[in-house]
């Protein structure tokens, strides 16, 4: 089954056949039709027609999940309080692309201290649980600018969510230069996208060489001596940390400094 999951990603394209499939798995068309037939049932694969099959929703349920049941999640969780420490409390967030809802974020983890969110006009148990919009926020833009432009497009198509901040972006033509300007820099800055007087900044985070997710620091504005150069280094540092995470969940112990990004 994994083996015909990573056919599709080595592959490309949107669609592809049994025969297609086997050949780049080394597996027999039987063998390879029969995964197909069974991953169709829980939404792993989608039949098409001409005898042909995408990867479904159910692949990315299944990788959501397991970063969700990583064994060394609290790890992970300790580089969200180290992050927070190093931007002198700022409000910490680890964000990944939806596994349902189409082309959305959500948040996976956070270090906020004691803060109960209010001041950003959600709660936690809201945020873990509601998915939104990749088109608002540093964090969804972030993710936003390395997605295929197809996907692009269909979130661009979307309005700007009510809840938006009076700093989100409204014109398209304005996000796609903001997009552009992320995929240069390796950062995305936001500027009361997300409640009036908060600040942000993210950087986004691959798994595979995929980018699935970012990492957001929210600071209200004025708010302590941190300079804003040395935020985007925190936030780019920790977004590093989690991407050079190995597949049996090792952590490095320490991550090399971005550069050129400043």
């Amino acid at each position: 089954m994994f083996r015909v999951q990573r056919a599709f990603t080595e592959l490309g394209g949107p669609a592809h056949g049994p025969g297609e499939l086997a050949e780049t798995t080394g597996l027999d068309d039987s063998t390879v039709h029969r995964i197909l037939q069974s991953g169709v049932h829980d939404g792993t694969f989608v039949r098409e027609s001409r005898g042909l099959y995408r990867l479904g929703s159910g692949a990315a349920r299944l990788g959501l999940k397991a970063l969700m049941h990583e064994p060394n999640a609290a790890v992970a969780h300790a580089a969200l309080e180290e992050l927070r420490e190093e931007t002198d409390g700022g409000l910490v967030f680890l964000f990944v692309l939806a596994p349902f809802g189409g082309a959305r974020k959500q948040c996976l983890d956070m270090a906020v201290g004691d803060s109960d969110l209010t001041e950003l006009g959600i709660g936690h148990r809201a945020l873990l649980s509601i998915s939104q919009s990749l088109r608002t926020g540093a964090c969804g833009r972030a993710i936003l600018a390395h997605l295929p432009e197809v996907i692009q497009d269909q979130v661009l198509a979307e309005p700007p969510p009510g809840e938006a901040g009076p700093g989100a972006y409204r014109d398209d033509g304005e996000l796609r230069t903001s997009l552009q300007d992320i995929r240069q820099s390796g950062y995305a800055v936001e500027s009361e996208e997300w409640a009036r007087g908060w600040n942000g900044w993210a950087a986004p985070v691959s798994w595979d060489g995929l980018v699935m997710g970012s990492v957001l620091v929210l600071r209200p504005e004025g708010a302590g001596p941190r300079r804003p150069a040395a935020c985007v280094q925190a936030v780019m540092g920790a977004a590093a940390r989690f991407t050079q995470a190995s597949d049996s969940g090792a952590w490095s112990s320490r991550v090399p400094a971005a550069r050129g990004h400043l």
